[in-house]
């Protein structure tokens, strides 16, 4: 009998657990889930192409599945960096092929042209787009939506952005803006490094801002979400994490990158080739000094260790990476304390500055300036103050102010 008692109590416990908990998580729903609850018979008699990744999935279900599923006439893949299934690592160059699974050719927009040719598009006139943004200019797949929506408007056909949740919410607006002579594809809209959009805000206030070259009579919409509030990061949103490229595997990893990635522009080692990327930076020199490391952690909430690591060429992920089988000192950030007393960009930035203090032949690349949009190679070298982005994001907030869908 007491048995019988304990088990309906536990019973009852658990599922009053998954009802507090169903209660309490957000019921988001993508653009492309929306898609397919809403616009499928828009679709009949459509000639369709797909701009999208591994992310592109609703249920566990790639997309490109789904619509096959449901009998739409997809004709043709188009793969952004890293490729269409998520195969390749940063910078590496994708080329035309056709796709294993279906048999559908796929066209790069990350080789000999970033943006989609008359050819690419003579099978095609509806383009899906279903690229994940990170919230952070030097992600490239903002760019490539650009290039695409020029495309479409060069070659009359249509586009349809699939909009999806920025991990780091809709609030948070921090950087200095993209200066015109540092534009290039990690740095491709004059806006703050990170700007708080969704991808489908970026494309309105690109098109209405004339940051890309299309005309009145583009033809595009985006398919919005449901549920999502500006306010909510990704752990908030109750949603499953999928790798939007190879080195960010879970938020954490793309939570630093906001900031970390800067070490891109340095002699230092970014993490890649290693198990975490971004959330590691070091290199042979690298010397940690606990009452500085401290300091550090007790001002961003953040947790610092010091590290031995070798950076190895990993396929598919990191070929080459730098400082490759060279073994290194450094730092491995974490985040016990969460998320809310952390901004990843001031981080980063800090780090940077402790990295030129303590890391023996510290040197900063102009690769830095196409990162952050601003001479900072000169502004670290001479060991010139960092100047201030508020006055750049309180211009920035007021101006995208009538482009917000959420």
């Amino acid at each position: 009998m007491r048995t019988s008692f304990l088990i309906v109590l536990f019973v009852t416990l658990i599922t009053g657990c998954d009802n507090i908990q169903s209660q309490t998580m957000p019921v988001i729903k993508s653009g492309a889930e929306v898609l397919l609850d809403e616009h499928l018979e828009e679709l009949k008699g459509r000639k369709v192409g797909l701009i999208m990744n591994p992310t592109s999935r609703v249920d566990g279900v790639h997309m490109l599945d789904t619509l096959l599923s449901l009998g739409v006439n997809v004709r043709a893949l188009y793969a952004a960096e890293h490729g269409f299934r998520g195969e390749a690592g940063a910078g590496e160059v994708i080329e035309d092929g056709v796709d294993q699974t279906t048999g559908l050719p796929v066209f790069s927009l990350y080789g000999t042209s970033k943006k989609p040719t008359p050819e690419m598009l003579e099978d095609v006139d509806l383009l899906l787009f279903d690229l994940p943004d990170m919230g952070v200019r030097f992600y490239t797949y903002s760019a490539t939506m650009g290039l695409v929506l020029e495309a479409a408007w060069e070659n009359k056909k249509e586009v349809w952005v699939l909009d999806r949740p920025n991990p780091l919410g809709g609030d948070y607006v921090a950087g200095w803006t993209l200066q015109d002579e540092y534009k290039s594809f990690v740095g491709y809209y004059p806006m703050p490094i990170v700007y708080g959009l969704t991808m489908g805000e970026i494309a309105g206030m690109a098109v209405g801002e004339g940051w890309i070259d299309t005309g009145d009579d583009l033809n595009y919409e985006v398919i919005e979400m449901k549920g999502w509030n500006r306010n909510m990061i990704w752990p908030e949103t109750g949603l499953t994490w999928i790798a939007p490229s190879p080195n960010l595997p879970t938020f954490d990893h793309a939570f630093a990158y906001t900031g970390t990635v800067i070490f891109e522009g340095t002699n230092l080692s970014e993490g890649r080739g290693t198990d975490s990327p971004f959330l590691t930076i070091g290199s042979p020199g690298f010397n940690y000094v606990p009452s500085a490391i401290r300091k550090l952690e007790e001002e961003h909430q953040v947790q610092l260790d010091s590290i031995s690591f070798t950076p190895r060429s990993i396929p598919g992920k990191a070929v080459s990476p730098k400082l490759e089988n060279e073994l290194s000192e450094g730092i491995r950030i974490s985040f016990p304390k969460g998320y809310e007393s952390t901004d990843p960009l001031n981080l980063g930035m800090d780090l940077l500055l402790y990295a030129k203090d303590h890391a023996d032949n510290f040197e900063i690349t102009d690769f830095a300036n196409k990162l952050f949009g601003i001479d900072l190679e000169s502004i670290i070298e001479n060991g010139d103050p960092l100047p201030s982005w508020k006055e750049d994001v309180s211009i920035f907030k007021s101006k995208r102010e009538s482009y917000l869908l959420y």
